[in-house]
């Protein structure tokens, strides 16, 4: 890199070390403290303008990347023929054309003090998902506003929603003071207006600095436009301002274990990067959720073992027991370990297209935690734009709720405002893998604390062992007049006939009993097999052979009722028949109804199949009688 001469016929002057020396300039790099931080604001605050501002003081744009901004700032540019800095940011064609910001953009750059990571934030409402992306991992958020326009309703939306995501550090940059003749006045009833709404949502502390991205005003200096502000410049304050990562260290110990390392049969330790707390060889540990406890024999690294270990570092633990561990386990100080629990209040943020489906399950991915959680139904969505709370069946994109989550084991968790780590998660699809929401766990439900699993002598194998046979369930699915109920009666009557023991669930018959209670609509459907899928489990675990009959649509809920059993024992078996033949039998005259109008929400007409796509058991009825379907089926369950 060299000089160049820039358009305001300025020498800009860059390091040259990273060109003449590689590994100086990283070890130069190497020891200095990182800081993360997003910019917000409402559309046209200046985002992308104060960062390419950063980049351009800090030195971090290269000869080749200066000249296609002044090329790109005259042919695209919002300031005339002077260098507009938010192309250094606006990266998409999309953005450039309507000079907004769509997608969250990184940048790093760096002073002598301290490493830079910031994320530009769009300041549209419906790219929500996109800022609480760019807010998930950062430890202070720079919140701009147009020193015009002043406190705006996107303004409040972002003070929200930073610090909702426990952003701790805030700073007010009043943007365009040159734009006002930097009038202390104004930017005084900027700063009382936005502390009375600030103190509402419980943002106790925040940092107003007035500022002029495209000018340089109380950006690396303080400025001379600005006398009567006597605060540190922006830069001043990002290199000394407190990092998360310093009070993480001070918190009680928690390492969530991502690996067992077992290179060899002479070495076992427990791989993971430490939450929070510092930890020594010597120390007392608690693997949360067994509860089994040790002590710590050695802190390995790559470079070697070290005498202490603290937040943000990538270890490995050795213990002095050989305990049971593994991936998903944390390993906590022995007197504080974190919280366990499988219902939970919690905060969601919506980030799919397709709105939630409350009772269907998610993986719900907790630190190194996987798990099947159901969502049900909010208690309520948040307008963020003005706090309300408002009722709501479910959650669309960007929607914010909160909701009760219970999981299918325990899981172990602190609330969100004491751990991003154990308090944060997303959800995600089973079917499309598609993350489709964020959330923050609030606190554990109290009947989570109370309820307890009761231990029983007698186990589901010794169930299995009285009856002579291996507990199955029978998961017959397709359409309304496929042929279920017909093939599933035969089938039980073919294994009674083989003295095994068997019971029959029909979706009619339930709906008569325990789902009498429940309509059609998705939601209602999804908890019809939530419930079946229950009490197939329950009566395998009696050792019976369950047949099941249901239309069961929805490929997650089939899976559901699978991760429900252990491997080997569901079996999804598709009767497999075309719209037109089942319409043609209509044996119950629900098609025609449903044609007419008078049958809302009826599978194959206005609402969806989703066949299954590898089931154990292909029924093709065209191609065989109801008793010769029979007949494959048994012999696929008892070879």
């Amino acid at each position: 890199m060299a000089d160049v001469s820039t358009a305001a016929d300025q020498i800009y002057v860059v390091d040259d070390l990273i060109a003449q020396d590689i590994d100086a300039y990283l070890d130069q790099h190497q020891h200095k403290s990182l800081l993360r931080f997003i910019t917000c604001g409402s559309v046209d605050d200046g985002k992308s303008t104060l960062i390419g501002r950063l980049l351009y003081d800090s030195k971090m744009i290269f000869e080749d990347q200066l000249a296609s901004l002044e090329a790109d700032s005259k042919r695209v540019g919002t300031q005339g023929q002077e260098i507009d800095f938010a192309l250094l940011v606006d990266g998409l064609a999309a953005e450039r054309e309507q000079g907004i910001t769509i997608d969250v953009a990184y940048r790093f750059f760096s002073t002598e003090k301290r490493k830079f990571i910031v994320a530009d934030c769009p300041g549209h409402e419906q790219y929500t998902r996109n800022m609480v992306t760019g807010a998930s991992t950062a430890d202070l958020a720079v919140i701009l506003i147009d020193a015009r326009k002043g406190v705006l309703t996107q303004t409040r939306r972002h003070s929200y929603l930073t610090h909702l995501l426990g952003i701790r550090h805030i700073v007010l940059a009043v943007n365009k003071m040159d734009l006002i003749d930097y009038d202390q006045a104004k930017f005084d009833a900027i700063v009382a207006e936005y502390r009375a709404f600030s103190t509402s949502i419980g943002v106790a502390n925040f940092t107003p600095i007035p500022i002029s991205g495209f000018k340089g005003d109380n950006i690396t200096a303080p400025s001379a436009n600005t006398p009567w502000y006597t605060g540190k410049p922006l830069i001043e304050h990002l290199e000394t301002v407190e990092l998360d990562a310093d009070a993480a260290q001070a918190r009680p110990f928690r390492m969530p274990v991502q690996w067992v390392n077992r290179p060899n049969l002479d070495f076992r330790g427990f791989s993971g990067l430490i939450a929070t707390g510092a930890l020594k060889p010597g120390d007392p540990i608690r693997v949360v959720p067994s509860g089994k406890t040790s002590t710590v024999s050695r802190i390995v690294t790559l470079d070697g073992d070290l005498d202490q270990a603290v937040a943000g570092q990538s270890v490995t633990l050795c213990l002095a027991d050989e305990i049971d561990c593994s991936r998903g386990d944390v390993i906590a100080t022995a007197n504080d370990p974190p919280q366990v629990a499988d219902q939970f209040e919690a905060v969601i943020v919506w980030m799919d297209d397709e709105a939630l489906t409350p009772g269907r399950a998610y993986w719900l991915k907790l630190g190194t935690q996987t798990v099947s959680a159901n969502i049900q139904s909010p208690k309520y969505t948040i307008n963020v734009n003005t706090m309300e709370h408002m009722a709501a069946k479910t959650l669309e994109l960007n929607a914010i709720g909160v909701a009760n989550i219970s999981t299918d084991r325990p899981l172990v968790f602190e609330p969100y405002v004491d751990s991003r780590t154990l308090g944060g998660f997303i959800l995600v699809d089973k079917i499309t893998n598609a993350t489709v929401a964020a959330g923050m766990l609030n606190f554990s439900l109290r009947r989570a604390q109370n309820i307890h699993l009761q231990a029983q002598e007698v186990s589901r194998e010794a169930h299995a062992a009285l009856k002579n046979q291996k507990p199955a369930v029978l998961w017959f699915t397709g359409l309304s007049g496929a042929g279920k109920s017909t093939i599933a009666n035969l089938v039980e009557k073919k294994l009674v006939r083989m003295n095994r023991h068997t019971f029959l669930l029909d979706g009619d018959n339930v709906r008569h009993g325990i789902n009498k209670d429940l309509g059609f609509t998705e939601t209602d459907r999804i908890e019809n097999i939530r419930r079946v899928g229950e009490v197939a489990r329950l009566m395998a675990d009696a050792g019976l052979i369950v047949v099941t009959a249901f239309i069961s649509p929805f490929r997650a809920d089939r899976q559901m009722v699978r991760d429900l059993l252990p491997d080997g024992e569901f079996f999804e078996v598709f009767i497999d028949t075309s719209l037109a033949d089942a319409e043609a039998r209509d044996v119950k005259g629900l098609y025609k109804k449903a044609r007419a109008g008078e049958l809302k929400n009826f599978t194959g007409i206005d609402s969806p199949y989703e066949a299954p796509e590898r089931p154990e058991i292909h029924i093709e009825t065209a191609r065989m009688t109801p008793d010769e379907a029979a007949d494959l089926i048994v012999a696929r369950l008892i070879p």
